[in-house]
């Protein structure tokens, strides 16, 4: 993308927050004409934002952040560390919904919330989808019930089942789970989906190097948001497992997604909230 940089020489206060900010380092300070900030777009800017943010007397100029793309923070609306963390410790993946849509607003407010979290290199390359519609929810639960049955297949076959046994146990754990996904699914209960009123993936594109951790950490500002609003949700790590199986694509073909799945979440409106939570096991953490 075609950008200008420059620096406002006479509201310039020479702090140098640009110059130790800057991923790319495009700026630095020069002697040259008398002690100023200079830039070198030649670096290679990725739009980042991050030196208009820092300046306080608003010299950097960006022709890509104008004047109606920045905004002043108001510090008052920031979290507490104690009310973060509450709401950290608070946070469950409620699977017991209501039968009620989610609201849109709230919709809107998760996805935001995931859009804007960081990207390796501001690549900003994700596509969220966000899938209401009950025939859609139903395809994505049959598409991964259809992926499980056939692995379970393959697992109880008697060669596969001697090999998986020694050689991945945590794998063949799982297929008492599957066996009673399928058992359940068969009876007209969604193992999956868990009866969600809504879905939101999280997309990359095919070739893109860093898209799951992106996806990933979208998700994480998305669940937090969803716990804020008083919206359940929870991993959609089998509907992710059974795409990210499958080199064709299938699942997001059939719901015309550009892309590849990379991480999402069901959400749903609280049949109950958890008015208590337990402890974790005990941190274990190096500091080195």
């Amino acid at each position: 993308m075609n950008f200008s940089l420059s620096i406002d020489r006479a509201a310039c206060i020479m702090c140098g927050r640009c110059v130790r900010v800057c991923p790319s380092r495009i700026f630095s300070l020069s002697d040259e004409g008398g002690r100023h900030i200079a830039t070198d777009e030649s670096l290679g800017c990725i739009e980042c934002g991050h030196c208009v943010d820092v300046c306080e007397s608003g010299a950097v100029r960006h022709s890509l952040f104008g004047h109606d793309k920045r905004h002043a923070v108001d510090r008052e609306l920031l979290p507490r560390p104690e009310s973060l963390l509450e709401l950290i410790r608070s946070r469950r993946s409620n699977r017991a919904f209501r039968k009620e849509p989610v609201p849109r607003e709230s919709l809107d407010r998760i996805v935001e919330a995931a859009h804007l979290a960081p990207t390796a290199s501001n690549g900003q390359e994700l596509e969220f989808v966000v899938i209401t519609d009950p025939e859609h929810l139903g395809t994505i639960s049959r598409y991964v019930m259809d992926k499980f049955s056939g692995m379970l297949r393959i697992l109880k076959s008697p060669v596969i089942r001697t090999v998986v046994k020694m050689a991945a146990p945590a794998l063949w754990r799982y297929v008492p789970r599957f066996e009673r996904m399928k058992a359940a699914y068969e009876t007209g209960y969604d193992p999956v989906l868990r009866g969600a009123a809504a879905v939101v993936f999280i997309c990359a594109p095919e070739k893109s190097r860093f898209g799951c951790q992106d996806a990933n950490l979208a998700y994480l500002n998305g669940s937090l948001m969803a716990e804020s609003l008083g919206v359940s949700q929870f991993y959609t790590g089998f509907v992710c497992t059974a795409a990210s199986r499958d080199r064709h694509g299938k699942l997001e073909r059939m719901l015309g997604i550009d892309g590849r799945i990379m991480a999402g979440m069901a959400l749903g409106m609280p049949a109950f909230g958890y008015p208590y939570y337990v402890d974790r096991k005990p941190l274990d953490v190096k500091y080195m």
